[in-house]
């Protein structure tokens, strides 16, 4: 049995093609084979199938949709009853995605003719926009963003290749195409660049940065990363090693701070300058303003900030501009930039309970990257990094961004799993604390401080008493409940900062197997090796 989900959904069966039944069966499916041998809470299938205000009826639902699919793919050995919900069992050579994700990690690692060839066979696996028979799911529009993105990865890391060959000529068509269909995707810019000045096409190279460089600042009031810069610069001076197939510079990974005020970034530069460290990462500084009269004096507070900041060694760009759609911009700044992770305080009502609002509800549903809601608090200088691990799609990015906090800080992770419960037949999270420490161990090498706890706000609570900063993946239901009400309990508390972690769409880092097109963080800081 094959499934396709790179273009609309299909399901054949020995060279036949099944018959899914209609749209929430469908829908079903396709968002088990997003995340392929990984169980899926009900919760979140409820709001992936429902959106925020499913029917009073909806787990029946669900439970008869799960009923319908098995028997028309055959029993329960395909669709998998699995705490906390379903998984859908393939093998990799029967779901396009997975084959995508092989093909793409073999390419990473090899010389540029075979990379060029492995990410060909990729990229012609997408037969289409993905899901596209599915849109008006309520999961389907973030999901269609995520395979996108990393489809433009795949792609760029191809011309790359075929540059690293060099191929320049050639490209440029391809090439004009998709920067006037991304003019804010850096990479690609950049890439344009080389091919022209490649195929002896100088002047028009250095007019692709010229409106480059206007747009990023006409668009996103930013100056291009210092990757651009120096390839502008090389182009200039005529460096001959660019037309000899020398690898691209790649855009520094960066880490996007959105403030509102002078008190609020000092709680948020406490956790974005540790992580700009290690994997090494620039700051991106952004205040987004409703008042033009506030503009001069916010890009001047900026600037002071930026000098400080890069007083101490670490990278740090700027941007200030008025906006009537403050989420909606920051959300494209950090889509339009290779962002992995935005920090936004967390405003008060929020952690006492209260809903998303506007601004936070966008930023959430439309950032590709990790979202972080801080809670300022008073944290120990000397105190460990804990937080909360229960093996859901929020918590992979958790433990990933406290795992680097506690090695820049020199400090222990404390992962915190829950005691057996034997009234309820349920055995303790020993066993997914240390599969997550040793991932840990394998990707940020440091090791874990494991404690079982009761489950409850009192034992989180207790175990993050004299911590540095507690981090927190959201429910897989904050689109509904925003922060949820144990986790607002938590935050209240604890005293202890609190970081509230949304997984972001961008391939990365910590996480099972299947990561690619999953986690955000670390992989994406690797840049393509070349032979």
């Amino acid at each position: 049995m094959e499934f396709r989900i790179l273009g609309p959904l299909e399901v054949e069966d020995q060279g036949r093609r099944v018959a899914l039944g209609g749209p929430k069966q469908r829908a079903l499916l396709a968002f088990l084979l997003l995340t392929p041998n990984q169980p899926v809470s009900v919760d979140r299938l409820i709001d992936a199938l429902w959106g925020s205000r499913p029917p009073s009826g909806a787990a029946n639902a669900l439970q008869y949709h799960v009923s319908q699919l098995r028997k028309l793919l055959g029993g329960n050995e395909v669709v998998v009853t699995r705490e906390p919900g379903y998984l859908v069992r393939v093998e990799q050579d029967q779901l396009d995605l997975l084959r995508f994700e092989r093909l793409v990690s073999e390419a990473e690692s090899a010389a540029p003719p075979v990379a060029v060839q492995l990410l060909t066979q990729a990229l012609a696996l997408f037969t289409g926009e993905p899901l596209r028979d599915l849109a008006d799911q309520p999961f389907a529009q973030a999901e269609v963003r995520r395979l996108e993105e990393v489809r433009l990865a795949a792609l760029e890391l191809r011309i790359e290749a075929e540059l690293a060959l060099g191929r320049s000529a050639p490209l440029v068509p391809e090439l004009e195409a998709l920067v006037a269909a991304h003019p804010l995707r850096e990479r690609l810019s950049a890439a344009l660049m080389r091919a022209l000045y490649g195929a002896g096409r100088q002047a028009e190279a250095l007019d692709v940065y010229r409106r480059t460089r206007e747009t990023f600042v006409d668009e996103l009031g930013i100056e291009p990363s210092p990757a651009l810069r120096e390839l502008e610069r090389s182009i200039l001076r005529q460096d001959l090693e660019l037309g000899l197939g020398r690898d691209a510079p790649v855009p520094r990974r960066a880490i996007l701070v959105l403030t509102d005020d002078d008190r609020r970034l000092d709680d948020l530069l406490q956790v974005a300058e540790p992580l700009s460290a290690r994997p090494d990462r620039e700051l991106i500084l952004a205040r987004l303003i409703d008042r033009q009269a506030e503009l001069a004096g916010a890009t001047a507070t900026l600037a002071r900030r930026r000098d400080a900041i890069q007083a101490r060694g670490v990278s740090c760009r700027v941007v200030a501009y008025t906006t009537a759609e403050s989420g909606a911009d920051a959300a494209l700044l950090a889509t339009e930039q290779p962002v992995d992770l935005m920090l936004v305080a967390a405003p008060p009502e929020l952690v006492a309970g209260g809903a998303l609002d506007t601004r936070l509800a966008t930023v959430l549903e439309q950032a590709p990257c990790d979202v972080g809601l801080l809670r300022p608090g008073a944290g120990a200088a000397d105190g460990p990094v804990v937080t909360p691990f229960g093996g859901a799609d929020h918590d992979w990015s958790a433990i990933e961004l406290a795992a680097w906090l506690a090695a820049s800080l020199g400090t222990t992770l404390r992962l915190l799993g829950a005691e057996a419960d034997p009234a309820r037949d349920r055995r303790d999270a020993s066993r997914l604390l240390a599969r997550a420490s040793l991932l840990v161990q394998q990707v940020v090498g440091i090791v874990t401080e494991p404690w079982l706890i009761p489950p409850g706000v009192n034992g989180v609570v207790q175990a993050a008493a004299g911590a540095r900063l507690l981090v927190v993946g959201l429910s897989d239901r904050w689109r509904a409940e925003g922060v949820g009400i144990v986790r607002a309990a938590v935050a209240a508390d604890s005293g202890v900062p609190v970081l509230f972690v949304r997984r972001g769409l961008r391939p990365g880092g910590i996480a099972p197997a299947e990561t690619l097109t999953r986690f955000t963080w670390t992989l994406g800081a690797q840049p393509a090796t070349g032979g």
